[in-house]
């Protein structure tokens, strides 16, 4: 394949080896922690049922042949030098291939996209356009079409992010209990199966309720646990090599696949959902790049993971094919091949390398929640960041219990790791799966290839994840149920919340308020203006929302500067600070009517700032001072409704700009480079101070200096954050689906969901108005 082509598409960074290096370092305690505990289970999943092992060791070898060139094939070649060069800028993961695909073509179902966010930097398209006529540009001209295919493309990532979920699951559950399965060897075996379910129950519950204090807080523990445990596996693989078999390596031919399926027939397809276990955990090392480079995860992997783990399956296959009587299929394990001087030391570390494998999984259903969460596929949850510095760190309470509920009930209901590992098999290949077929559009699509390149891809690594996906689904009585009916749930989950969302934003579309109508109601709109910034929610991105309208005939009186903001979630990862608002007028400028839309990348961090307040008025301002009517084209973007919008960064990205002070807050000594607007006059009350720090040039003309003493003034008055709260429910005359999927299902996750993050952090008044939407 064209290795060389797509890394000029995807050039990697240019950073110093002693950052790579370091970078490779940390990514060993994050990345690396599932991936290097599946010799724990591999082996003994394996020869739990379906096969046994016999005296010409073809078995023993031929599982050795699969593992080594699963290895190779799945994370070495796919992995790390293919998959890992489709990032979007910099992050990746199963949206994040969704994400790419729907910059390049337009297949988003995203309700409020805006041509507008086009010219985000990082809303880019690498490498050059195919031609008009090539099959790339018909294949995309396909996609962008049909509606249905945007909803297949959908629920094809959707499919991938509940596998994860329910990876999330079942890993803590299959690595903890693998973990404790030592103590096997340490006392009889019908009291050890009393002993291993308690101490890998309270193991769980200890590795979850240390999640609310965040990784960066033990994070520096990882990478030292993992490498000590590599290290150990590899010792005691080397150790059983020469020890017990030096000539194992032969066994890496795949010829031994061949004598190994040709004598084992349908138990060998069937035992490949065992084998499959040794790649656990290397979707990680693409959902995890944006924490890391793809040097340092190549160099990680490549030179200290891949080694060690093939030393590991190597020594125990050694150990195996010189000990053929053993006592029963339940030793035939990790702990079985380790010297017993060195076996309750090497007990010790593999449960402290279990739970940091389980950590990086845990997280990683956080981060794909809230990215679900950011595109509108998941109802809202609360999301704490754990870290200041990292914001990829987040605590997701009510997932991080339900995650451990459902991992107790999982390692108490099955009690052993043969229908654990069945079930953990089946998800990890089906979230292969997905990755392969998205990354064959991501060839053509994005990376503007030949089509033929894009089969060969999915043909080659899609019937390898076939066959073992067959294996895995063989089983699905035997614990190979339980991922499917995770999925299940949270695929309904996802639909029902993404259907009722996008069935809400078409009636605020179909419903919107006319300018025109706002024109006939005059400078004051009818009624009183009073004091203060009303900040009014809205879903949509152009025109006037209908619950302005029943503000309007029922309030009385209205805020003398009304902002209508809506906070929207674009297809890129982040979004620059420099170009988080866009910010324009509705109606003419006597009004004081603005529109605002605050921008947020898919991983950034969601109005979790308490200067949010602060920079949605400063972006207000900076708009006044810097409106020309005879700009039309520096910094701005037309909309519907005849709206001209201007990108505005935050208060912190535009320091030449605009600077808001408040209360006590110490202004910056006069040097020349700014000037206060006007001192606000004493009042018979004491209110907070607000003053604008304006830059000394270019000059602002009297109507603009006006504006901003108006804005300032209604400032220092306080502000009110009007909330509609909707009530959605089916239009008569729809189908029963339609009625159980609105009435029931989306108005109970509505209920029971978070409520929107901005109104904990404007600290403002709230006022809400309930509307019933029939849609």
């Amino acid at each position: 394949m064209d290795l060389e082509g797509w890394s000029r598409v995807n050039p990697i960074k240019k950073e110093s080896w002693r950052t790579v290096l370091t970078l490779a370092y940390q990514s060993l305690g994050v990345v690396y922690g599932d991936l290097s505990t599946s010799p724990l289970y591999v082996y003994k999943s394996t020869f739990a049922e379906d096969i046994q092992h016999s005296e010409s060791n073809e078995e023993i070898y031929g599982v050795l042949s699969f593992v080594f060139w699963t290895l190779t094939l799945i994370p070495l070649l796919k992995y790390v030098f293919i998959v890992i060069r489709a990032d979007d800028n910099g992050e990746g993961g199963t949206f994040a291939l969704y994400s790419l695909l729907c910059r390049h073509a337009r297949v988003s179902t995203l309700p409020n996209c805006q041509l507008a966010d086009e010219e985000l930097s990082e809303y880019k398209k690498d490498g050059i356009p195919p031609p008009r006529k090539s099959l790339g540009s018909s294949l995309r001209s396909t996609l962008e079409k049909h509606t249905i295919l945007h909803r297949v493309l959908l629920a094809l990532a959707l499919i991938g992010t509940c596998m994860v979920i329910g990876d999330g699951v079942l890993t803590p559950a299959i690595s903890v209990f693998s973990a404790v399965s030592g103590l096997e060897l340490s006392m009889a075996k019908e009291r050890h199966q009393y002993v291993e379910v308690p101490v890998a129950c309270l193991i769980l519950v200890f590795l979850f309720a240390l999640q609310h204090y965040g990784t960066h807080r033990v994070g520096f523990l990882f990478a030292p646990i993992v490498i000590t445990w590599l290290s150990c596996i590899s010792a005691i693989g080397l150790y059983n090599i020469l020890r017990w078999n030096p000539h194992v390596y032969k066994a890496l031919s795949p010829y031994y696949i061949y004598k190994f399926l040709k004598k084992t027939q349908r138990g060998g397809w069937m035992s490949l959902g065992g084998i499959l276990l040794c790649i656990t955990g290397s979707e990680a090392m693409f959902a995890d790049l944006g924490h890391f480079s793809q040097l340092s995860i190549r160099i990680a992997f490549t030179f200290v993971v891949y080694p060690s783990l093939i030393l590991a399956y190597m020594g125990q296959a050694a150990y195996l094919s010189k000990h053929h009587t053993v006592e029963s299929d339940y030793r035939i394990g990790f702990y079985v091949s380790v010297p017993e001087k060195i076996r309750w030391p090497v007990l010790g570390i593999a449960i402290l390398a279990a739970v940091v494998g389980s950590q990086a999984i845990i997280t990683g259903t956080f981060s794909i929640i809230k990215q679900c969460s950011a595109l509108g596929c998941f109802p809202r949850v609360k999301i704490v960041h754990t870290s200041s510095k990292i914001h990829g760190q987040i605590y997701i309470p009510e997932i991080n219990w339900i995650l451990m509920i459902l991992c107790l009930a999982v390692t108490v209901g099955f009690r052993n790791t043969k229908h654990i590992s069945n079930a953990s098999g089946l998800a990890v290949i089906t979230v292969m799966l997905v990755t392969t077929c998205l990354m064959s559009l991501v060839i053509v699509l994005c990376w503007h290839k030949s089509i033929f390149l894009a089969i060969c891809f999915i043909l080659f690594f899609g019937s390898i994840e076939a066959l073992y996906f067959s294996a895995s689904l063989i089983k699905f009585l035997e614990g190979a149920w339980v991922p499917v009916a995770l999925s299940f749930i949270f695929l309904v989950i996802m639909y029902v919340w993404h259907y009722g969302t996008l069935k809400k934003y078409e009636f605020d579309v179909q419903n919107k308020i006319s300018l025109d109508w706002l024109l006939t109601l005059g400078p004051h709109l009818g009624i009183v203006r009073v004091h203060g910034i009303g900040v009014v929610h809205t879903e949509l991105v152009s025109g006037i929302p209908a619950i302005f309208s029943h503000f309007v005939t029922n309030l009385p009186a209205f805020h003398q500067v009304l902002i209508f903001l809506c906070v929207k979630s674009v297809p890129v990862p982040h979004v620059r600070p420099e170009e988080r608002f866009l910010v324009g007028r509705i109606g003419p400028k006597e009004y004081r009517l603005y529109r605002c839309i605050a921008r947020y990348g898919y991983r950034d961090v969601h109005m979790d700032d308490v200067e949010f307040e602060k920079d949605l008025i400063c972006s207000i301002a900076e708009f006044i001072r810097s409106d020309r009517p005879e700009l039309d084209s520096v910094g701005r973007v037309e909309l519907e409704d005849d709206e001209r919008m201007t990108v505005v960064g935050t208060a912190l990205s535009n320091l030449e700009g605009i600077r808001l002070c408040e209360g006590n807050e110490a202004s910056p000594e006069p040097d020349g480079s700014t000037l206060e607007l006007q001192e606000i006059r004493p009042q018979e009350k004491p209110r907070k101070r607000v003053r604008f720090l304006l830059p000394e040039s270019p000059q602002i003309d009297a109507s603009a200096r006006e504006e901003l003493q108006e804005l300032m003034e209604a400032r220092e008055s306080g502000m009110a954050f009007i909330l509609g709260h909707s009530y959605v429910r089916a239009k008569r005359g729809s189908g029963l689906m339609k009625r159980i999927v609105i009435n029931c299902g989306y108005d109970f996750l509505r209920r029971n969901s978070r409520i929107p993050t901005y109104e904990f952090t404007i600290q403002a008044s709230t006022l809400e108005v309930g509307m019933i939407y029939h849609v």
